[in-house]
């Protein structure tokens, strides 16, 4: 991939929308806290996921179908895009339920979302806790709302006599002298006449979307399921816990196919666990996925039924430093994306963002510093279990600029051809120098595997108080976040707060949609 000339141009990102702010006086919940944001391939749809087993879906409203795509190439495009996403519809996805066998709870929390392949007008979606996956169809429909009916329907003038005639008491007396009354009369007049009145609206229509759970895909993980990534077919996808890869099909939801299976005879003898699964964009048979020592395999699934013994490993080589205690946890790898075209993998490990070849395993072709400031103070971090965080990464479609979280809220953003100790560090908030409104969570969650490996632990909220000596709000923490598919658009997920941050450049450092 040649890199363009704008690379090394300086960024500069604004804000541009906000959902879920509050007023500083307003009590956060743990169940309102974002825990997963996925774009759809078009980019005209984002689902957000939250620790209460909801998904929210918001649409892109700033008239996406207001032109052709003839008609944009034609028109000399100079304004500059402003995004524009509304609510659409929500569902609640899991509940919190309860495993008698192993007498553990299981919580509403969802994990991974991801979009599915559009068949027809209607939006399939994936979403999963840690144990159950499910799969939602979103489908649009008009929706008819009457105001006000109109209590005299329109009748003809011989109708509304022989009713008055068939209906005529004795008590009743007329009125005039052919038989009529005046108040039928009237109303016939009335019924004819194109009158707009309050009793002749006519009915409105109006968007409106439906939910409807279509496969519940359970009881083949053990362990707490921590990615899914749909493949490119559009007809399979997979799922990964610690220990396990399963091959699902979305038809079918009482049987699927372990691929993946790292766990030993003896589990005392546990080194690494498995961290993130994806599928490669193009390729319907490679796969990748990372683990807790810092490894990243590529199977190709056509070479054998269970493919962890026939992995192509991406690996670092630099060896240079002391190995201390903190080495391993720092290794691993908390999240792995492919780019758009498939070459590169962008891995996100606590320390450092890191840009591979999937044609080179020897080292990265790029290594980007996230964390070195906090390198001093690893023991602070360890402590407050902050050093267990797992952060997520993302790529913009053009393969030139990626994007990371870190605490205090802050987004980093670095662009390929620049070194590694440059990028563009941002507070994904309407208002930077507002104080976070975010508080801790009151209680720690520890992987189930915690104990057999050497200091791997699953990622959690931080449990300390927010006063530290680090210069950054621990407990202020950018963990999500995903980059729009064909525009510089990146959505933040930050505690309850889910905002949009835009590149301010020309139109013409975009690039097209596919």
């Amino acid at each position: 991939m040649s890199l363009s000339s704008h690379c090394r141009t300086p960024l500069e990102w604004k804000f541009s929308q906000v959902f879920g702010d509050r007023a500083p006086e307003e009590d956060v919940q743990d169940v309102d806290i974002i825990s997963a944001i996925r774009f759809d391939n078009s980019g005209d749809y984002l689902a957000v996921g939250d620790r209460g087993g909801r998904v929210v879906i918001f649409e892109r409203k700033d008239g996406k179908h207001k032109h052709s795509r003839s008609e944009l190439e034609v028109l000399d495009f100079t304004s500059v895009w402003h995004p524009e996403f509304q609510y659409k519809t929500e569902f609640q996805s899991h509940k919190p339920e309860f495993d008698y066998l192993k007498s553990l709870e299981i919580e509403e929390k969802v994990n991974k979302v991801r979009w599915c392949a559009r068949p027809n007008g209607s939006q399939f979606i994936l979403s999963t806790n840690d144990k159950t996956i499910k799969l939602w169809k979103v489908k649009e429909h008009k929706v008819k709302k009457v105001k006000e009916m109109d209590p005299y329907p329109f009748v003809n003038s011989e109708n509304a006599l022989l009713a008055e005639r068939s209906f005529m008491t004795e008590e009743v007396k007329l009125s005039a002298a052919n038989g009529n009354r005046p108040e039928w009369m009237e109303k016939m007049t009335r019924s004819m006449s194109p009158s707009y009145d309050t009793h002749s609206e006519i009915a409105d229509i109006e968007d409106s979307a439906r939910t409807r759970c279509r496969k519940v895909y359970a009881h083949a993980h053990d362990f707490s399921i921590n990615s899914i990534s749909t493949n490119s077919d559009g007809e399979t996808f997979v799922s990964g816990d610690d220990l396990r890869i399963n091959l699902w099909n979305l038809e079918i939801s009482d049987q699927c196919f372990n691929i993946i299976d790292m766990k030993p005879s003896n589990l005392e003898d546990l080194t690494e666990v498995i961290t993130s699964t994806e599928f490669h964009p193009n390729h319907c048979n490679l796969l990748a996925y990372s683990s807790s020592r810092g490894f990243i395999r590529l199977v190709d699934m056509r070479q054998s039924a269970l493919c962890d013994h026939s992995a192509v490993i991406l690996r670092d080589g630099d060896s240079h430093g002391l190995r201390t205690f903190f080495t391993e946890i720092i290794a691993s790898v908390s999240d792995i994306q492919f780019s758009k075209d498939g070459r590169y993998i962008l891995s996100r490990d606590y320390m450092n963002l890191k840009l591979w070849d999937i044609n080179m395993n020897s080292s990265p072709v790029a290594t980007y510093k996230v964390h070195e400031h906090l390198r001093p103070k690893l023991c602070e971090l360890y402590d407050n279990d902050c050093l267990f965080d797992k952060f997520n990464c993302c790529l913009s479609g053009d393969g030139l600029h990626i994007a990371t979280g870190s605490y205090s809220n802050q987004l980093r953003v670095f662009s390929r051809g620049v070194g590694s100790e440059e990028g563009i560090t941002i507070e994904a908030s309407k208002n930077p120098d507002r104080k976070s409104l975010i508080q801790a969570a009151s209680k720690t969650r520890r992987s189930s595997l915690s104990n057999l490996t050497r200091f791997y632990r699953q990622g959690h909220v931080n449990s300390s108080s927010g006063s530290n000596d680090l210069g950054c709000k621990l407990n202020s923490k950018l963990l999500h976040l995903a980059w729009h598919p064909s525009r510089n658009l990146i959505a933040c997920g930050a505690g309850i707060r889910l905002s949009l941050e835009q590149l301010a450049q020309p139109p013409s450092m975009w690039i097209s949609s596919a």
